[in-house]
């Protein structure tokens, strides 16, 4: 019955315009629902994608302390770990860059000879990586930017200044720091963060420039092979150290990052259901229509022997069907516009940059039950104008 009420057309054009106005309502809002959460996500991916350049899989921190030891035997140990492909010792401080008259302060970040280069050769917008054993530099594109830096300058060199450890006072500013030269091979880009803050350079030079020993690092960075697991090698890797070390995820290196991507997310989520909602109460309206231009009908329908609350049930059922089938064609329509963009690029951020898009099964089930509740509750509201005395009037 309520499959026949959705075919018919009533004898009343007027409502059956504003049934259609409700259905294109919800086939509009559920696609742009679609299309919102598949564009968001792939800014998502987009942005997370150049984390994943420069942050390993596992990154093992000392608890107390900024630089720790480990030995060649507890190196050994973690290498031979299953699904560890790759470990490279780095150290990171905070010290000042000078170019000429120009200077700033960044993330220096000196990396051993294991450090995935096939990786960083990917950011790399000019120049090259720095060779081994060298005190040559790559800079952040941001970095050179404040610097004035020009790559074919073989004269003027980069100078690091670092505090020097130790206790007592300084005779002058000179005393106090240890600087050294080198230069600069190369300039990076990834983004805001990384381009504007840091530096990288053999580990060599940083042990040099901050007086530590040949073994000292700040942290160890470990990659992973696909499909490992991170718990039982974190596990694994906490019992080869005798003394207490932090082990973090490439997740928990981004954490503020990665909420504040889903705090967005959320928010671009209500605000379209907002939309879907204000659709939906078209639904509502052209239900308590299509149920007064039936009153007829009802009485009909009573007088066979139909209960009042089965009556309901006919009305709801026809609210709920029209709603999702409206809702299931915008979903197909947005599904269908997101593969278009992926396969033709129409929509461009720049113009060579195609606006990044990722169809998910998460953002398709999301959009079918937000659809599927949104049309249940209007036609719960609208199918309780059905009563006795509407009947009977």
């Amino acid at each position: 019955m309520a499959q026949r009420y959705l075919r018919s057309k009533s004898s009343n054009n007027a409502i059956n315009i504003i049934s259609r106005i409700a259905g294109a309502g919800v086939f509009v809002a559920s696609a742009a629902l679609f299309i919102v959460l598949s564009g968001f996500s792939g800014l998502r991916d987009f942005s997370l994608q150049f984390t994943s350049f420069l942050d390993p899989d596992l990154k093992v921190l000392p608890v107390s302390g900024k630089q720790f030891e480990p030995s060649p035997n507890q190196l050994e140990r973690m290498a031979s770990i299953a699904g560890v492909s790759n470990i490279s010792a780095v150290i990171e401080e905070r010290i000042v860059i000078t170019y000429g008259d120009k200077k700033t302060i960044v993330s220096f970040k000196g990396v051993d000879a294991n450090y995935p280069v096939s990786t960083v050769d990917s950011i790399l917008s000019l120049g090259q990586w720095m060779a081994p054993n060298s005190n040559q530099m790559v800079l952040g594109w941001g970095v050179a930017h404040d610097l004035s830096f020009n790559l074919n300058d073989f004269i003027t060199p980069l100078r690091l200044y670092a505090p020097k450890a130790g206790k007592g006072q300084f005779s002058s500013i000179q005393s106090a720091l240890k600087t050294i030269p080198g230069n600069g091979v190369g300039v990076f880009q990834i983004n805001e963060n990384y381009d504007n803050n840091f530096v990288f350079g053999n580990i060599e030079t940083a042990r040099n420039l901050l007086n530590k020993t040949d073994r000292s690092a700040s942290a160890l960075e470990v990659l992973l092979a696909p499909g490992t697991d991170l718990d039982q090698v974190s596990y694994k890797i906490e019992e080869i150290f005798d003394f207490p070390v932090t082990i973090k995820t490439r997740f928990q290196l981004n954490d503020a990052l990665y909420k504040m991507l889903n705090t967005e997310q959320l928010a671009v989520y209500l605000i379209f259901t907002l939309v879907l909602v204000i659709a939906i109460f078209n639904v509502i309206g052209a239900l308590i229509m299509i149920i007064l231009d039936k009153k007829s009908n009802l009485k009909t329908l009573f007088s066979l022997g139909l209960t009042p609350s089965e009556i309901k049930t006919i009305f709801f059922l026809h609210g709920s069907l029209m709603a999702t089938i409206s809702g299931g064609l915008g979903l197909v329509f947005g599904l269908l516009l997101a593969l278009l963009q992926q396969r033709f690029e129409w929509a461009m951020l720049t113009p060579s940059l195609p606006y990044p898009v990722s169809i998910t099964l998460s953002n398709v089930f999301v959009v079918i039950v937000t659809m599927i509740a949104l049309g249940v509750c209007a036609s719960f509201l609208a199918s309780r104008r059905i009563n006795p005395s509407l009947i009977n009037s």
